[in-house]
């Protein structure tokens, strides 16, 4: 299992994390581990504009769609979701997305950003995600901007997404199950026990 590294920063308790989640786990920026690994993991903290410039340095738009054309697991959390969308706007700046999904990552309206802290969600009931965890668990998020309606309909591998929600100031998309690619706005390897279940649940969907 590979976590890209890409410059974006906290790569080392995602690493931990899933490690206690039960894989071997490979920190790297190397195209061809990427590609062949079981599961890749895509972080991302800070600005959108500059996840998706350290994305672009290391092609890493290329490996997220080469493995999503091969049907291959890859997981998004926090910016690493974000970038997914086809824009992001922070103050003012339009930045281009990987356009996995369609959609814009804006800023929250709210009274009090950044929207920081322990925070419940609402999954579908079908949801591989969140199966076993309650549905009073809360999860740890750290953000200000993020995507506030869901655009695509039919997903990948021609199963309908599972869109997961949260709410702060208005709804907001807190996590997406769409064929291979999975991914959460919250932090899970800042969750607690409900984050290592979660990450678990994904490790057990790797082939």
């Amino acid at each position: 299992m590979v976590i890209l590294d890409y410059g974006s920063g906290n790569l080392r308790s995602a690493e931990r994390a899933v490690a206690r989640a039960g894989a071997e786990v490979e920190v790297t920026a190397d195209p061809q581990a990427a590609l062949e690994a079981d599961g890749l993991v895509v972080p991302g903290v800070g600005a959108f504009s500059a996840c998706m410039s350290g994305l672009l340095s290391v092609h890493g738009q290329r490996i997220i769609g080469k493995r999503l054309a091969g049907g291959r697991p890859v997981l998004g959390i926090c910016v690493g979701m974000q970038i997914l969308f086809s824009r992001g706007v922070e103050h003012g700046e339009e930045t281009e997305g990987t356009g996995e999904w369609p959609g814009t990552v804006e800023r929250l309206h709210a009274d009090v950003l950044p929207h920081m802290g322990w925070n419940t969600v609402r999954p579908p009931a079908d949801s591989r995600l969140f199966a076993g965890i309650d549905s009073e668990e809360r999860f740890y998020f750290v953000h200000s901007y993020a995507a506030r309606t869901w655009e695509l309909d039919s997903g990948l591998a021609g199963q309908q997404p599972k869109v997961t929600w949260s709410n702060h100031g208005e709804d907001f998309v807190a996590a997406v199950e769409n064929g291979p690619l999975w991914a959460t706005q919250f932090h899970p390897e800042k969750s607690g026990d409900a984050g290592a279940q979660l990450l678990r649940n994904w490790l057990g969907t790797l082939g």
